[in-house]
């Protein structure tokens, strides 16, 4: 199953690291990736594949929530049919 991440936050170095990081220890394959510096705003958006992961998407959402709040990030993750319903016009 695919799904979206998105990161937010003011930037510093290693966002980028800690976000994979994460996903990598919990066997989440990163598909696609996007990044982009808005004045000193960090934002990126990946494509994941999380039919492998080691923990069920509900404790990745709160992983990712949680440990991005502690980095001052807000991290989300949707799966992608939930994401292209949202988004659709």
């Amino acid at each position: 199953m695919k799904a979206i991440v998105t990161v937010l936050g003011k930037d510093k170095v290693g966002i980028n690291a800690f976000v994979c990081n994460i996903l990598a220890s919990r066997n989440v394959n990163i598909l696609d990736i996007s990044q982009t510096l808005m004045q000193d705003m960090f934002t990126m958006i990946m494509v994941v594949d999380v039919s492998a992961a080691t923990e069920s998407f509900a404790n990745l959402s709160e992983t990712l929530k949680t440990e991005g709040l502690a980095q001052q990030l807000e991290i989300r993750i949707a799966r992608e049919e939930i994401f292209d319903a949202m988004h659709r016009v």
